[in-house]
This record gives structure tokens, sequence and C-alpha cells, in this order.
């Protein structure tokens, strides 16, 4: 899916308290200390700050592991915290410092005092608020966690700590049910919420009920009662605790609802609240937790009491009764707890049905003469709050808590809480037991995917807007599981929607903020401009069409708009013409911005759009650009800007149907018409406006009952055997594989099965060639897990072991000769694969689902193509869908797709990245089909010519059909007599030749056609392959013929999607925009491919399963393949709040990791040098080299002009500055850029080729200011040029080149670099130089990126230079030596101190080489490479170019044109 790709910008939070944050659209809007005062900083961490001080003493430089001393960790660090009230920026400085990691941890022990525990609490909180692993630095002392983990849950119910700490606490006890992939961690909660915690129902007779219904709950009762009277006094005093502890923490909420006195009691009961309501969210949202707590919850009338609260009461609690509305969400979701099932809307309505009836029983035998109307009631009048409580109003108190009782509610509660137990909370828990709810199903139906200006300011958006991690959010979560497909489909819908609706607002208020509105109604003018927008004249509306059936808004609302765009520059007016047919625009109306009132610190006081001058937005969809006379154009040829100054444009447009019926509903009871006061148009980049298709598509999806295919419900969801969906353990395996071109001979096959036994066939005595059919053992039934030890299911299971020395029978056969010509032989793989890679190839053949983890250079791409080669040929009647993050991943792998033995006419690329493929033919749609019908006219003349061999008379080569009739009554009639004449052992090879029937026809053909060495059976062959290239013929032109017969192209189109195409290539974006399309033309696939899969997000995981229509109930899929690496870079999330507290940055891919799912690791690289490799092979600790990189010339040659093939270089502040932040998110550093831009030029001097060097950086800010530097200074000299990209490190993934620039840009604190999956990526880039550009002391002692570090670290800090060598012509080695025994001097050597010095030295050799050339009289070099367009950064590089001068033509210039126009007309 299209996301704004700003990913460079470094979005952490600014560490803002909840006292300055309030809670409504101010909090959006809010000021708090920029990022960089938030940050540790070099001074913070190596300075003199306190915690710094304490460090450096206490565990810092020591060599062994320091013993923690109670009065450093209470004075020096637990006092001064509390001083600062527990300041997360304190926090962050000594989780910098390595304080758990370095100190708390190694020497912590059982007898360790509260506040050793409290701060490791309070560190894992930090680790967890920066994404950063916490868990697992605690796999050293599994005995200790569990004693420390102990220590802390008693923390959480222990009244005398104090609000502030409990509410940390109850953070730390979420993160550790969000982590229950941990063993470690998942040991620990899974006690919490077992079903001991019923002991603490009101009843027996309530957990008789669930006993009833379900009779395996009793089993498992019992046997933990068993656990409990079996067990010695220490254990019975833990499962005491265990199962009295989530209901001492209930009543524990349930009193601080109730129980505020003082405005500091208030706040702090509220953060706490707020948290636990987190908790209770968390629990109830995943099945494994939900199953107990859910009962207990409901049990103790939670939700009632949470209503009744006056935290629920006040109206400025708004995110209070947010979070109360989401768990309520998951509390009533319609679902069976113990089986996990969805319920049907059916089932759940007879459920509600059920409860009403028992009502009107009960309260007609109890209470027969007032409650005899409500017996007599409908359903549908008890179900409605208002009624049901005019029935009930005729109780007494005690008659209504009797009533309550009989209905199996609690009444009674400890005496110790301050809950008020009065006759509204016993209405309360009666009406929320028997009210009609809507489902989920109902709400996503009423939620408009069209913003307006409201939805926009919603508090409910604007609250997520400066998120950092200081309180909650009412949003759902993606973790490791989910309740059911409709709950993934719902969280994925509500996420989505929020992301898009935040990524358009950030647009919407930059062009107000571009245009610089000032004045008030029609008065408003517009002091500046922006590319993006148009300031137009009220809509004119054409046509409102009737209401469809069931509908109340119009079928559509058509309307008229008026662009003016005399004044616009060519690139920007053809950005305009270019709207396509249901693009979205947006029309505002817009005035002068409001002053913003003196704030007192209401949250009445939100800030709404119409004080930054966005007064009203409505959206609306392209239906066609017209020009001035009314003509279409997108008919018309392109003028490329040199026609005549087109002066208007006619923009006919669907304004949002259901927005202008309530509008006008509106306007008809006297308010302003909102359509009247529209003055500005906005039209969004392309690959950020494909929102509303997508949207709609997940809208679907939630509203439908679309299941995961049926071996893949469990696993998705994230329950059962991990590794029940691969194929060992599915009954349909296959016995036996044609692997064809896989292997390349007898010794690659046994080399890629290590640990099996090969035995050739019977008739085989030794080693025979490929192609090879293996055969695996038949089991009688498929591979079973071995028996569970306990009930609860480990997710860290391993694989389970096979048979050692597993024997494969291999046979072989000999490929059917195709044909005579040179183009009829197959195209076979040429890949020595590993036996990792071979491996998955084995596994993505097989049906089932497949994980492939690639690292990098390690030919996932080729692993692909592998497997969708050998499905295509083992099942000829299957279709494989191919899906990719990127167009250029996609072309990539179809590339090597067309390069196989596959046949052209069965491939097809949807969407508009196949005008990038690097073929001679066209492999979209109508590419296909023109295709197809060129290939049936080159078929219909090779007819004709078999007519002539035959002697023919009539025109057979006319049509398809007559050419099917010509091979009906001559060649299959000719073929069959000549075959029963040869198949005699009695021919002789003589007549086998003589009586050939298509001598004639393949005259053309290499001669001899019959070689007159071969013998009998040769010289079948040759014939049989003669005639296989005729029946081709006859068999694409039986393919070929709908097409003669389908007459409009659209038809033709989409037979070719449904029938034709057999390998179907599209992005995830575009099948999560066209799903509805596609699905609805009955388009059928069995197998998903999908590259790239770290890179998406989850619900772009799952559209592309669900193109189709089920069939049954089911989805029919045979294979998922899933090829990625969720150690490199994840999905791009704009939202902080999306990214990291609702984890909407996760991939399937990288769920299933988690999970437990088996992967397949390929483990051999063969991109980088192996010294580069090292740099990051420490993320995967299996990777090895590839002999080729071992052995070829070009990885043992050093890099000219260079001592080291890869360096880190300190560079230093550059005219008194490093890093620098000119606006919000645009981080530079121009030393660094000036050093990037000079290494550049002296490779250029050297000789090195502009195309094999990038230069990457990690923010977009220093990527603008590096393409500066570089038009400043190479641009328009021949000598330099440009490089080959300029690009940022997240938009280069799945790139590579042979030299890499890379400059990392901080210089006062890490930021965002600190996630190594974006510096795994950055390191991976490089195949023989990488050097980066860097500030030492910001990077080299950040815990997570030191295994890296310590190694680029060994050298120096200074770039050092070789002089007198020229790229191509060194012939100087690299040490095959460790990179610390490389500092062996090497004639030549040149230390470049800083900047100045190397660009003194450029600058020297730049001129030494003109003055050489003009001596010599040279002519000076051509450019030789012009910086390639990735179709990745040219949004970007326009983002900053909204000067007036780069949007509109000058006025004076306008008219003049205007008036020679006049002229002459």
């Amino acid at each position: 899916m299209a996301m704004k790709a700003d990913d460079m910008q470094d979005l952490k939070p600014t560490g803002l308290s909840r006292s300055n944050v309030p809670d409504g659209a101010s909090a959006a809007h809010a000021t708090g200390p920029s990022n960089a005062h938030a940050r540790p900083t070099i001074a913070d961490l190596q300075g003199e700050n306190h915690f710094a001080q304490v460090a450096r003493k206490n565990w810092l430089a020591a060599k062994k592991t320091p013993k923690v001393r109670p009065e450093v960790v209470k004075k020096e660090l637990w006092d001064e915290l509390e001083a600062v009230n527990f300041a997360y920026s304190s926090l962050l400085v000594l989780e910098n410092l390595q304080l758990l990691e370095r100190y708390l941890w190694p020497g912590f022990t059982e007898d360790a005092s509260n506040y050793h525990h409290l701060l490791l609490a309070l560190m894992v909180n930090v680790k967890r608020r920066e994404n950063l692993p916490s868990w697992e630095h605690f796999a050293t002392q599994p005995a200790e966690f569990s004693s420390f983990f102990r220590r802390i849950l008693s923390m959480t119910v222990d009244p005398s700590q104090p609000s502030k700490i409990r509410t940390q606490l109850i953070s730390f006890v979420i993160g550790a049910f969000q982590s229950l992939d941990s063993g470690l961690v998942r040991k620990e909660c899974a006690p919490l919420v077992g079903i001991s915690i019923w002991q603490n129902l009101h009843s027996d007779a309530v957990r008789e009920q669930y006993f009833d219904e379900h009779t395996m709950l009793r089993k498992a009762w019992r046997a933990a009662s068993k656990r409990f009277d079996a067990g010695d006094d220490a254990l019975k005093a833990r499962l005491r605790f265990e199962r009295s502890w989530i209901y001492t923490l209930l009543l524990d909420f349930a009193d601080r609802l109730y129980n505020s006195d003082t405005r500091e009691q208030v706040r702090d009961n509220m953060a706490y609240c707020e948290r636990f309501m987190e908790l209770l969210t968390d629990l109830q949202s995943q099945l494994p937790t939900r199953r107990y707590v859910n009962a207990l919850l409901k049990d103790m009338n939670i939700l009632s009491a949470i209503r009744l609260s006056p935290m629920y009461t006040d109206e400025d609690n708004g995110l209070f009764r947010d979070l109360c509305n989401l768990l309520t969400h998951f509390t009533n979701f319609p679902i069976e707890d113990q089986t996990g099932r969805q319920l049907s809307k059916l089932e759940y309505d007879q459920r509600h049905y059920d409860v009403l009836a028992k009502l009107q029983r009960i309260g007609y035998a109890a209470f027969q003469e007032k409650l005899q109307l409500m017996a007599l009631a409908n359903y549908s009048s008890i179900g409605n709050r208002e009624e049901l409580d005019g029935h009930l109003r005729t109780l007494s108190d005690g008659e209504l808590v009797e009533l309550c009782s009989l209905m199996g509610l609690r009444t009674e509660y400890p005496s110790s809480i301050y809950l008020v137990r009065d006759r509204a909370f016993y209405m309360e828990i009666l009406l929320a037991l028997v009210e009609q709810r809507p489902t989920f199903k109902d709400h996503v139906r009423d939620m408009p995917v069209l913003p307006t200006e409201k939805v926009l300011y919603e508090n409910t958006f604007l609250r997520n807007e400066f998120y950092d991690g200081s309180r909650p959010l009412a949003i759902p979560k993606l973790n490791l599981q989910y309740l059911t497909m409709g709950d993934f489909l719902w969280r994925s819908f509500i996420l989505y929607r929020a992301e898009s609706f935040y990524g358009i607002r950030k647009d919407m208020e930059d062009v107000v903020k571009r245009v610089k509105p000032k004045g008030k109604g029609i008065n408003t003018k517009f002091g500046g401009v922006s590319k993006m927008s148009l300031p137009i004249m009220k809509p004119a509306v054409v046509d409102v069409a009737p209401s469809r059936v069931g509908e109340e808004q119009p079928a559509y609302v058509r309307a008229e708009i008026i662009l003016d765009v005399s004044r616009l520059q060519y690139p920007v007016r053809r950005d305009w013409d270019q709207l396509r047919p249901d693009d979205v625009v947006f029309l505002l109306a817009v005035e002068g911005k409001d002053d913003l009132p003196m704030r007192n610190g209401h949250h009445e006081d939100s800030i709404t759009g119409e004080q930054l001058g966005l007064h009203r937005m409505r959206c609306a969809q392209v239906v066609q650009v017209l020009d001035d006379k009314g003509r279409p154009l997108r008919e018309q040829a392109h003028d490329d800007g040199f026609g005549p100054r087109a002066r208007q444009r006619r923009l006919l447009v669907n304004i949002d149907a259901k927005q202008y019926k309530l509008d006008m509903d509106q306007t008809a009871e006297g308010r302003p018409n909102v359509y009247e006061n529209i003055n500005l148009i906005v039209r969004r980049k392309g690959r950020e406006n494909n929102f509303l298709p997508i949207l709609e598509s997940i809208k679907r999806l939630t509203l439908s009952d679309i299941p995961a295919p049926s071996w893949l419900q469990e696993v998705f969801l994230g329950y059962g055997d991990p590794a029940s969906a691969t194929y060992k353990r599915l009954p349909n395996r296959l016995h036996s594989i044609d692997f064809r071109d896989t292997f390349l001979d007898w010794q690659h096959l046994i080399e890629s099965l290590p640990g099996k036994s090969i035995e050739p066939h019977e008739e085989a005595q030794t080693s025979f060639g490929p192609p090879y059919v293996l055969q695996y053992p038949v089991a009688t039934e498929p591979e079973m897990a071995p028996p569970r030890a306990s009930k609860k299911r480990r997710r860290d299971q391993v694989e389970v072991a096979q048979p050692l020395h597993e024997s494969l029978h291999v046979s072989t056969y000999k490929p059917p000769n195709t044909g005579p010509y040179p183009a009829d032989a197959p195209k076979l793989n040429a890949v020595r694969f590993t036996p990792a890679q071979i491996d998955a190839i084995t596994s993505g053949t097989q049906p089932g689902l497949t994980v492939v983890l690639g690292p990098p250079g390690t030919g996932k791409t080729d692993v692909a193509t592998q497997i969708i080669s050998n499905i295509y040929h083992n099942f000829p009647d299957q279709r494989t869908l191919l899906i990719a993050h990127s167009n250029q991943a996609l072309n990539q792998l179809f590339q090597k797709i067309v390069a196989l033995d596959i046949d052209e006419r069965h491939l097809l690329r949807l969407g508009h990245g196949e005008e990038d493929l690097e073929t001679d033919v066209s492999y979209s749609k109508h590419g296909r089909v023109e295709s197809f019908l060129e290939r049936g006219q080159y078929y219909l003349s090779e007819v004709d010519r078999l007519a002539k061999n035959f002697g023919a008379p009539g025109a057979h080569g006319s049509s398809c059909e007559t050419a099917d009739y010509f091979n009906l009554v001559y060649v299959k009639p000719a073929w069959t007599q000549y075959w029963d004449n040869v198949s005699s052992e009695d021919t002789s090879v003589e007549q086998i030749i003589t009586e050939f029937p298509f001598k004639d026809y393949f005259s053309d053909a290499p001669q001899p056609l019959f070689p007159q060495a071969a013998d009998r059976e040769q010289i079948l062959e040759i014939a049989q392959g003669c005639y296989h290239h005729v029946e081709k013929i006859f068999t694409e032109l039986e393919d070929i013929r709908p097409f003669e017969i389908l007459r409009n192209p659209r038809d033709k189109a989409n037979y070719l999607l449904v029938k034709e195409a057999r390998i179907i290539a599209m992005t995830s974006t575009h099948a999560a925009m066209r799903r509805q399309e596609i699905a609805s033309l009955g388009f059928h696939y069995d197998n998903v491919i999908m590259e790239e899969a770290a890179q998406i997000t989850e619900i772009e995981n799952f559209i592309p399963l669900a193109l189709q229509n089920p069939q049954n109930g089911q989805l029919p899929l045979q294979r998922i393949v899933l090829c990625g690496d969720h150690l490199q870079n994840s999905p791009v999330i704009q939202n902080l709040a999306f990214r990291q507290y609702a984890n909407l940055e996760q991939s399937l891919f990288q769920r299933l990791v988690r999970l437990g799912v088996p992967t397949i690791m390929l483990d051999q690289q063969g991109r980088a040098r192996p010294s580069i490799a090292e740099l990051y092979k420490w993320r995967y600790p299996s990777l090895s080299n590839l002999p080729s990189v071992l052995t070829k010339p070009e990885f043992q040659m050093a890099n000219p002009g260079f001592k080291h093939e890869y360096q880190f270089i300190d560079v230093q502040d550059y005219k008194g500055k490093g890093e620098d932040q000119p606006t919000p998110h645009w981080m530079i550093n121009l030393g660094e850029a000036e050093y990037a831009v000079a290494l550049y030029m002296y490779m250029r001097l050297l000789g090195y080729p502009a195309n094999k060097i990038s230069i990457l950086t990690t923010y977009a800010g220093q990527k603008s200011l590096i393409n500066d530097v570089l038009a400043h200074k190479c641009k328009n000299n021949p000598l330099f040029g440009r490089p080959r990209i300029v690009a940022t490190v997240d938009k280069y993934q799945g790139e590579q080149n042979d030299y890499i620039i890379l400059s990392l840009v901080r210089t006062r604190s890490i930021g965002y670099l600190r996630d190594i999956r974006r510096l795994t990526v950055a390191l991976s880039r490089a195949r023989l130089g990488l050097y980066i550009l860097g500030r030492r002391a910001v990077f080299e002692s950040v815990l997570e990126l030191k295994p890296a570090f310590d190694i680029l670290l060994q050298l120096p800090d200074q770039l050092t230079l070789v002089t007198d060598e020229m790229f191509g012509h060194t012939r100087r080695r690299i040490a095959p030596v460790a990179a610390a025994q490389q500092s062996a001097a090497v004639d030549g050597e040149a230390v470049m101190h800083d900047v100045e010095h190397l660009g003194k030295y450029v600058y020297e050799m730049t001129e030494a080489k003109v003055e050489a050339m003009r001596e010599n009289g040279g002519v000076m070099p051509s450019i030789e490479v012009q910086m390639e367009d990735h179709g990745l950064d040219n949004d970007e590089e326009e983002d900053e170019d909204d000067r007036p001068e780069n949007v509109l033509i000058p006025e004076e210039v306008a008219n003049v044109v205007g008036e020679d126009e006049e002229d002459e007309k």
C-alpha cells in the first residue's frame, strides 16, 4: 500500500509529561521541547551529567561484572530519579548508559532491594517505549528472572507503593503480556490468567454453568485443584497468589474509579486506571489470556462500574471514555471464548434472545404483578435501554437486587472498596446484560472512508498525534494473535483508516500553510502557491442522480470545476492534466487564520481546522478532465510543453454523495451551504492517494466472512502448532517431485541434500545426469507433533526431528525433443543452488506454507523464481500469483521468470510498473492481448506454410477457426498414419526419413534434419520433436482463438486474466486497490508467492490471499511462499502512535517468525566481500560466503586509491557545525555532505565508473543537501557527472552497488539510527567498497550497534588513501586477514585529516588532471552516466519545490502569451 514514504524523519517522542499535554485536539498542537533536547546527547552521556558520572564510576569502566551496591541503587539512582519525578529524559539517559545490561541485571540476586527491582522494571519500560529488545537480556539467568518477576507482581498489588510506581509496574506487566513469544515471559504470565482465577467467581453455580457448556473445563478445573491440594506450603502460597492476582487488581481498580479526593489523587488514579484498562484490553484481545479473564470481568461487572464512575461521566476525560469503549468492544466480541469460533450474526442474536427470554421467565416467576408487562413485551422492546428501564422502575431496591441475583449477576462486593452499589448500579448491570448491542460489523458499516474536516479533527485522531508513550491510546494493537479473522480485519481497517486520514490531514495543513490565505469569506485571497492546489470558484453541481434501492443518498452527485491553468509551469500543469478517473481530489473552504485565543488549560479550547484556516473539506472523485472546449484530455496527444498554452481545464467530479445528502439536509434547516464557500482544490501524489480503493477493499473484507485457507487458519490467527501449515504436517504432501533443471549435475544433487542417502533408480547402476525426479518415503499419515507434556502449547518447540539418513529414491527421464529450431530448445537454470536454497525450493514446490528468511545477497529472488518454474511445469493446471511490495522488486523477479523455460503467453504483469520491465515484449494486460494477436498472425502464416507442405488448396491460415479445421483434416491424419507406419520394428531408418510428412515445412530448419550417424531411436525422437513444434502451433492458435471472437478490449483483457495467464504478477498495493474488481471477475489461483514479505503490513499480506471468492466457504489456496527478511526494514508507517503503540508496522512474516513457524534461512551470501559481510553477519549467525566471493578477482583486488575496502570516517564539525535541523524533521549535516561529494569526486578522478557508485544517507534532508552539493560541484563538469543514485537507506533496501558512500548525519544523539534493522540495510548494500561518514562518539558506545562498530573501529577513523593507483590498473590485493592486522603500511599512503584536507586534495588532483589534458591536447571526457531514475525519489525531491517561480509563470509572460494566442485566433 502506498503510504507516504518520508520515512527518514526522526519522529521520536518529545518526552512531554501528561500534565502538559491536554486531552483533546490541543494535544496535537502542543508545543513541547524539541526532539533534540529530549534525546540524550553525547554531552549527557559523556559529560558531567550526574548519571553519567555514576555510570563511569560503577559499571562503564569495570573490567568484570560489578557488584551492585545498595547505597548506589538507592541514593545515587533512585533518589535522584525521584527528585526529578522520574522524568523520562533521565530514564532515557540511564538506559543509554546501559544500566540494565551492565549493572542491574548482572549483579541481580534474589535478595536485591525493592529499588533494584523497580529500576529494572523502569528500564524494561524505557526499552519497550524506545522499541528496543527488552527481554533477551534476562535469558542468562532464568531462575533469577522468575524471582524478579514475582517480586514485581507482588508490588503491583502492594497498596503501600505510590500510584505512580504502580502505574509503571502495570506498564511492565502490559509489556510482558505483549511478549508471549518469549518462553521466559510466557512461563511467568500463563499461570496468572489460568482457570484457577475462576476461584474468584461469585458463586459455584456460575462456574458450573461454564463447565456444563464445555466439559473439558471441568477436567482442567479438577487438575488445577488437585495440583493445589498436593502442593507444599510454598507452592500453595504461590498458587494462591496466582489465582488472586488479577482479582485483587480488579478490586483495586474499582476502588480507584470512585475514590479520588485531592486533585493530585485524581490525576494519579486517572493515569493508573488508563494503564489498567490497557492491560484489560490486551488480555481480552488474545484468546489464551481472554479464555478465563473474560468470565471474571463479566462476573465482576467491571464495565458497568466504569460507566457509572466519576471518571467516565466527566466529559473532559475523552481518552478514558475511549479506552472504556475499546474494552467494551473486545469484552462483547462475538466469539466462543473456549473454542475461538466467531459467532455468526444469527448465533449472536440467538444468544441475546436467550438472555431476554430468561429475564422474562425469571421476572414473571419472581415478580408476577410488577413485571407482567415485561413478560409480555417483545424482544426489541426489552433490548431497548429506555423501555427496559421503564419496566424495572416498578421494583423496589431490594427487589431489583434480588432480580440481579436470580439472573446470575454478582451483587456482593467486599465492604472495603469504594464502589457505589446503589440502585443505579444494579440497574446498569442488568441493562448491560440484556441491552441490544451493535456488532463490530455494524460499526464498520457506518464508518466513512472519505474524510471531512470534522473527521480529520476528531479528538480521537488528534490524540494520536503527539504520542510519546506516557499514556496509552484508545486504538487496537496488532500483536501475536487475533481472536478471529473478523477481529484481524477490524483492527486493520481501524488502523489503516486512521493512518490514511493522518496523511491526508498533514497534506491539507501543508497546502493551507503554503497558500497563505488572508481575509474571510468571499474576500479570501491567497498570498502563496502550492503545486498541489489551485484556487477555484465554487463547484457547479450539474447532476444529482436518484437514489438506488435501499439507499438514502443519491447514486452520484456530478459537479463541474473550472481550473485556471494559464499561469502554471508545464510540469505542474501536466500533473493536473494527468488526473485519472477515480482519483480523489479535496475541495476546501479556506480562510485567513483565526487568532488563537489565550489558553487556560481547559480541554474545550481544542484547536480545530478552522483556527488553522481550514474551514470545510469535502472529497470528490475525478470522472474526466476536459479542455476548455469540453474535449476529453486523455484522448489528445501530449504537447510536451511546446504547444499553445492552455488557459482552462474543466474537471468533472463525483462529490461524496453520502456527505452531500447530509449537507443538503442541514442547508434545508437554514445552515450555510458548504459548497458555496469552496475556494481551493487539492490533489495528492498518486502513491499516497490510493487510500480510497484500499480502504474500501479492507472494509468489504471486514463485512464479509472471508476465511484464511483452512490449513492456514490457526497458524494465521496465532494458535495451535506453529508447524501445522508446513508440508510435513499436511496430508496432501507430494511424494514425488520432478525437479527438472533445479540440480545442475549428480554432484550438485548429492551436495544439496546433506544427511540424506540418495538411492539411484533400480535401472541405473551409477550416477546419471539431470533432470532428477525425487521420491520421498511414503508415510501412512502426515508427520505429527510429538505428544505434548502439558495442555499449554509450547511455542518455542522445535521442528520434529527427522529420521537420520532419510533415503530418497532418484530417477530420471529423457526430456522430450521440442523441435529442430534453436528457439525450440528449453531455457535451463544455471544457478548452483546451495543446500538451504534447495530446502526452500523443495518446501515451496510442496503444498503448504513456506517462510524463507533471506539475509542480504543470499538469492531470495533466484529461489522464488525456481519455485515458480517447478510449480509451472509440475502442475500445468495451477495458477500462481506473484506479489511484491515495490514495482522494482517485482520487475526483477519477473525478468528472471521471463528468462526461464516458461511460455510467455502464460505470463501477465498487472499495474503501472510494467513499463519499467527491461524486456522486449509487453506483459501488461493490453500488451499481452496485442502480443497474442501478433503471435496469432505469425502462427497463421506458419499454417499457410504447412498447407503448402501438404499441397492443400484454400485459405487455411485466414483465422484460428480455419487453422483448426486444417489441423483436423490434414495434419493429424497425416501424422497418425505416418507414426503407425514407422512404429513397427520392421520399418527401416530410410523409410522413416523418406515418409516424414513435414519435409518441406522444415526445410528452413538447421540441416541435415536427420543426421546420417543417427540411429533409429534418435531419428524417431527427431521426428517427434518436429511434430511437437507443429502441434504447438495449433495449441497456441487454440488459445488465441477467443481473442478473435471477443471484440471488446476490456473483455479480451479480462479473459486473459481469468482464463489464459498462469503466472500473474502485481504489487501488494495493486492487489489491495483492485481486490473487488479482480475477485468479481471470477479470478482463480492456487498459489501465492510473496517477495519482500517483511516490508508489507499484515493486511497487505492478507489481501493477496483473498483476491478470489471462497469456494464452499474456503479459499482454495494450495501454497503460500513468503520470502523476506524481518531483520531489515519493516513497513513504513508515518504516525509514531500507529507504528510503535499499535504495531501497525508488523508484517505477517515477522509475526510468523515470532510465533515459531519453521523458517528456512538462506545461509550463503554472494554479494559482498567477506570482510564487508562481516559487518552484518552477526545478525545472521549461520551466514557464510559463496565460493564466488572468495575466488573472483574483483573480490580479491583492493579498491584502487583506498587502503581499506571499508572504513568508518570520523567527520568532525564543519564550519563550527555538525548536525542541523533547519525545519522540523529535516535533518542535515553539511560537513558530511561535502565529504561525501569530495569522496565521490576523488573516485571519479581515479576512473571509477559513476554508475558503480551510490551515495546513501539516513535522512531525506541530507539526501536533498547532497544533491545540492553535487549540482553545484559536479553536475555540469564532465570529469565527474552524477553517481548512479543519491537515496535514503530505507529507499535503497533491495538494491546494491559496487561502492557505497554512507552519511549517518547525527552528531548530537543517535536518534532513530539505533534501530539495528536500518543499520543492517545500510551496511549490506555494498559489494566491493563501503565508506561510512559519521561521528564516532555517537555510535561507538551504542549497545545495539556494538558488534558492527567494534569491527569498523578496528581500522583508523581517518580516511586512508593510496596514491598512484587508477581504477582498473591496480594489482594490489586485499590482505586475507582480520581488519586489525590490515594496518601494515602500503606504498603511497595518504591520511585525510578532515573534510577541508580531502577537499583540497581533490581540488589539486582536478587541477592537475585538467592541466595534463590541456598539455596533451586531449579532450575532456563526456559524462559517463547520468543519474538513474529509479522511480523512487522524484516525488521527494519535488517536495520542497513549491517556490512560486517553480509553480507559476511570471504574470507578465503569461499576459504576453495570452495576447499572442488571442491574435492567432
